[in-house]
């Protein structure tokens, strides 16, 4: 078993209570929004973690708990339709998020959650997951370090399906995903996306099918997938193109997930609706808050995300479902929180606000057949949001969150859990000298200042084939200088080897080096562009700032404050990288000083 699968097997598992019976509770005058409609003014009878009755006025149980809700709104929890639910799984119910939708997971996640759904759980969102996804030989998807079962050909579709049945997979997920123009990945075949599909169907499972293009949009649609986890970034998208998609779509009963929040950061655009809420701000730790505001574009684009509103627009019109999904688990996402993200862009994208509440609410419930859930009715459980707001007026309104309910327990003693475990994790910067020379010499060995030291380090950890090989010598002149050999090899999907210098006193340790301002160091090498990279705890990807080198020696100078979406707090790493290509690499560093002024 994986660290990721452990990690995430442990989280759940340890967040799942076995409770005895709660006592009643009854809401009191809230206006309800049913799933579909408002339905007025009405009373909420919450019992054994069920709704048992929905009515004008109820008596009030003896020693029932009684929510006043009057000008509020009571509304069902909302369902995720796209996450990838491998950690921060304490946030999504303080947001009012009662259920997820997990689009890829090892195999021991995938039991955890399946587990979970058997027992009663109060603390943690139900999570209903695709399990492994199918893609290719070193595609999208193998990149994470997982154990990916991948296919090659139409022929192994039907197996590999049945193989994921056996696991537990509650669906199916296709990856059509071939990158972009600067980092084209292998992907699976068209044939065998057609084949994938049918083998699902054949077993009666949704067949969900990843894109990132309007050309493998219209072909997922058009050869029978049954949603889109996705839509795309682009410059353009032609009205033939919509009216394609959405014939195809309503022809084979197709919805759409746009995942705006993702695709915004894609954009980079930042989630600026939810970061300006000061008091979910104190729900979210430092490294909880990094992953919410660091984008995959450095700079805003929005223009690349009109073609997807245009078409989601569309979709909605033609009756197609358009369900809310976040994509949390990225950069620019963060559990819970970015629904209601979602949610605005829904509505900005052209929904109105009922027609966003109903795509976190009922429509999901119906389409991946949760039953029990997405609805305010008798017999549904008790899966609640009270809202101090109409938000199917004004759908920013589901920020103001009174309270929720997961099985009929409150939420808001998690929630106050939750602010004094971030307020206990806020901590102090490292105290730097005015210049701190971060490689030194110790016992004929490269070493730092503070930290772990140097060492060398490539994809192989990841999966990968490039290797290297770092070595120090001493220069009359420039002191201790580091030299990388590396060889650049095909078989991951961002290929890479470079020279690593970890500042926390264990492996990826996140240090605050907020006090620096700079950083300088000396290089030369075989006149390729490299990259010097730090690892932001809570980010998947690197801050990288290319440098080029030449036969001559020459000073690199990086102003921390110039450098987008970095943040010096969360420090995990700084290394030297080279990538790209296949094929030799060689570079020298000296000279390396973090500067404080």
């Amino acid at each position: 078993m994986s660290r990721f699968s452990r990690s995430v097997l442990s989280l759940l598992l340890s967040g799942m209570a076995i409770q005895a019976s709660a006592a009643d509770t009854l809401i009191r005058q809230a206006r309800v929004f049913d799933g579909e409609r408002i339905i007025g003014v009405r009373d909420v009878l919450i019992q054994d973690g069920k709704i048992t009755c929905v009515a004008a006025s109820i008596a009030a149980p003896a020693d029932a708990v009684i929510t006043e809700a009057a000008g509020k709104t009571l509304m069902p929890g909302m369902i995720d339709s796209h996450v990838h639910a491998f950690k921060d799984q304490e946030l999504p119910l303080l947001f009012g998020v009662t259920a997820q939708i997990d689009l890829f997971a090892a195999q021991a996640a995938l039991q955890a959650f399946n587990h979970q759904l058997k027992e009663k759980n109060t603390r943690l969102p139900d999570t209903y997951s695709a399990g492994m996804l199918a893609t290719v030989k070193g595609g999208h998807g193998t990149e994470y370090g997982l154990p990916v079962e991948t296919l090659s050909a139409p022929d192994q579709a039907q197996a590999w399906v049945d193989a994921r049945i056996a696991e537990g997979s509650h669906f199916i997920k296709i990856v059509m995903e071939s990158g972009g123009h600067e980092h084209v990945v292998p992907s699976l075949s068209r044939d065998t996306v057609k084949a994938l599909i049918s083998a699902a169907h054949k077993r009666n499972k949704l067949a969900l099918v990843h894109i990132s293009s309007i050309d493998d949009a219209l072909f997922a649609l058009e050869n029978g997938a049954d949603g889109l986890v996705h839509l795309f970034t682009a410059k353009e998208i032609s009205d033939q193109q919509i009216t394609a998609m959405v014939r195809a779509a309503k022809k084979h009963h197709a919805f759409v997930i746009p995942t705006f929040s993702v695709l915004n950061s894609i954009a980079g655009i930042k989630a600026d609706a939810v970061l300006a809420n000061p008091v979910w701000m104190r729900w979210l730790t430092p490294v909880q808050q990094q992953a919410l505001q660091q984008t995959y574009g450095r700079k805003p684009q929005p223009e690349l995300v009109a073609p997807a509103r245009k078409a989601a627009a569309a979709f909605q019109r033609a009756g197609i479902p358009v369900l809310a999904g976040t994509d949390a688990g990225n950069n620019g996402t963060q559990f819970g929180i970015s629904m209601h993200q979602e949610l605005l862009e829904l509505v900005e994208a052209g929904l109105t606000p009922v027609q966003a509440l109903q795509a976190a609410t009922s429509s999901p419930a119906k389409i991946f057949h949760l039953r029990d859930q997405g609805r305010i009715a008798p017999g549904m459980v008790a899966n609640l949001l009270l809202i101090d707001g109409q938000p199917d007026q004004k759908i920013t309104d589901t920020q103001r969150i009174t309270e929720a309910w997961k099985q009929g327990e409150p939420v808001s003693p998690l929630q106050q859990a939750q602010i004094k475990k971030v307020a206990a994790l806020q901590s102090g910067a490292m105290q730097l000298n005015p210049v701190t020379a971060l490689l030194q010499i110790k016992n004929n060995k490269a070493g730092s200042p503070f930290g772990l030291g140097w060492s060398a380090a490539s994809d192989t950890m990841m999966g990968g084939k490039s290797t290297a090989r770092m070595q120090l010598r001493e220069d009359a002149d420039l002191g201790p200088v580091l030299q990388l050999q590396a060889n650049i090899q095909p078989g991951f999907a961002y290929p890479w080897a470079g020279l690593s210098m970890l500042p926390g006193t264990r492996p990826m340790q996140a240090v605050n080096l907020e006090k620096a301002s700079e950083l300088r160091f000396r290089t030369r090498g075989d006149g390729q562009t490299y990259a010097l990279a730090f690892g932001i705890e809570g980010s998947f990807i690197p801050v990288q700032i290319p440098f080029q080198t030449s036969q001559d020696w020459q000073e690199v100078r990086v102003r921390f404050a110039d450098v987008t979406g970095l943040n010096m707090k969360l420090i995990t790493m700084i290394s030297w990288n080279a990538g790209g290509a296949a094929g030799e690499r060689q570079f020298e560093i000296a000279d390396i000083r973090l500067i404080s002024e």
